[in-house]
């Protein structure tokens, strides 16, 4: 079962540099910070993921923060954008 958790992990990252192409030929601000919050949603995921696979809680914790980040940076580029 440890061996699925690290293979989804190890597909998410493939998908994080995938999305990296998005980075440079995003055309406008909005397409770059798409690729922001997909990060802040792989990184979660990935870490959530390695927090079952290693049975390490403090993994979780982390997980939030960057949750929190995640949803803090899109407010604040919304308000940046278009306010």
């Amino acid at each position: 079962m440890i061996e699925m958790f690290l293979g989804c992990a190890a597909l998410l990252l493939i998908t994080v540099m995938v999305a990296l192409l998005r980075v440079v030929w995003g055309p406008t601000r909005a397409d770059r910070m798409m690729v922001a919050q997909l990060f802040g949603t792989v990184a979660v995921s990935v870490l959530l993921l390695l927090s079952v696979a290693l049975e390490d809680h403090a993994l979780v914790d982390v997980a939030l923060v960057f949750a929190v980040l995640a949803a803090v940076t899109t407010i604040a580029f919304v308000r940046r954008a278009w306010w």
